[in-house]
């Protein structure tokens, strides 16, 4: 696979980065925050895979191989150890995992929040019937104060697993300051990054964390079939899933039927055969984010974000995310009076977005322009019927 240093000018910065997407080719894309736009070199690692099978008809040493150098291409974007990451299907399938292999006698509480994606609910609330209390921090309009985990983590509760960003407003939450009160109280952090991660440094160690996970399809800019759980070594051997398979086993292609032997590094979470065309594409993904370096990927996402809001402040429009930099993430959201039918008209006009929750939502990453921002705003100019004026 070619170095990505190769791929796209650096001296160019951004404007390199956005070479890479032919996308914007005729579309403005503003909806990371669901699938990240389809990179060249990304493309080129799924044709690698095809080759392979072509070829090879069943290279799984290669595959597996190119599997252990995404895990450690993760690692080092989050500054943690390869061992200390599990390469999973979906956060789903690594929380179902971890859920197996936790125990609820002594510590039953799991605190959760209503910003959490529904899945992160869903995975806690099925534990109830092995014993868990599951309680949830409870938001305060478009806020999730540190307040509300206060009054929810006590001396009985094992974890505490929550979003960075929320998937529906933009909230981010003070990861160190989690960290800080969960541990005082005896409990782990999770954190749930998916909605922040390749946006921004994310170095576990220095914030703190216990457990991260995440997937490769929104800001990762790869491919739907990848996600990663983080576990800080020292925690590994304390947890034995129940939820497992042959590629969570010490040695792999040991074919021993009779024995369950977990890894004794995160793998321990993995389950079944890797997907094999996923990895290939998201290896090149990574390395895309590493090259153009997390420090400017975040610069440039805030200056655009707070392009945009200030934007929508100046047209009275009803912002449901927070203008404080250190409380939103790369989504900002603007409430509609008919979500889906503003993101029909917006693609009309080559603009895509998302929606949730009746509101619009603009996803910023290292490929979108001031032009971008310019072209939503002005495209909402067109459609006042479809915005909310006035402030929330």
């Amino acid at each position: 696979m070619p170095e990505v240093s190769r791929l796209f000018d650096q001296v160019d910065g951004a404007a390199g980065f956005r070479k890479q997407f032919p996308i914007f080719d005729d579309k403005v894309y503003l909806s990371s925050c669901s699938q990240g736009a389809l990179a060249r070199p990304v493309e080129a690692g799924l044709e690698e895979f095809l080759e392979s099978w072509h070829r090879y008809g069943n290279p799984w040493e290669t595959w597996v191989a190119r599997m252990e150098e995404l895990r450690l291409a993760f690692a080092h974007l989050i500054n943690a150890e390869p061992a200390e990451v599990a390469v999973t299907f979906s956060v789903s399938t690594a929380l179902n995992s971890l859920a197996s292999a936790l125990r609820y006698e002594a510590r039953p509480r799991i605190v959760t929040s209503d910003f959490d994606f529904p899945t992160v609910g869903h995975v806690w609330l099925a534990q109830r019937r092995r014993g868990a209390d599951v309680v949830f921090a409870q938001a305060q309009g478009d806020r999730l104060p540190l307040t509300a985990f206060e009054e929810a983590v006590d001396g009985k509760t094992a974890l505490v697993s929550t979003t960075h960003v929320c998937y529906k407003n933009g909230f981010k939450n003070n990861v160190s300051a989690l960290a800080e009160l969960a541990h005082e109280r005896g409990a782990l952090l999770l954190i749930d990054a998916y909605q922040s991660m390749g946006t921004q440094p994310m170095d576990v160690k220095a914030l703190d964390v216990d457990i991260l996970v995440t997937g490769a399809l929104k800001y990762l800019l790869g491919s739907p079939g990848v996600a990663f759980m983080y576990m800080r070594k020292e925690l590994i051997e304390r947890f034995e899933p129940s939820d497992s398979g042959w590629f969570g086993q010490e040695n792999v292609f040991a074919y021993d039927v009779h024995h369950l032997r977990p890894a004794d590094s995160a793998r321990r979470f993995e389950t079944g055969s890797p997907p094999v065309p996923s990895v290939y594409a998201t290896l090149p993904a990574l390395r895309l984010i590493a090259d153009a370096g997390l420090d400017a990927i975040e610069a440039h996402v805030r200056g655009l974000a707070g392009r945009f809001i200030e934007g929508v402040r100046r047209r009275g429009l009803a912002l449901i995310t927070p203008e404080e930099p250190a409380l939103r993430g790369p989504l900002i959201m603007v409430r509609s009076t008919d979500a889906g039918r503003l993101v029909e008209a917006l693609a009309q006009e080559g603009i895509l977005c998302s929606t949730r929750d009746g509101a619009l939502r603009v996803s910023l990453h290292y490929y979108n322009t001031p032009g971008d921002v310019d072209a939503v705003l002005a495209a909402l100019d067109q459609h006042p019927e479809l915005v909310v004026h006035g402030r929330d």
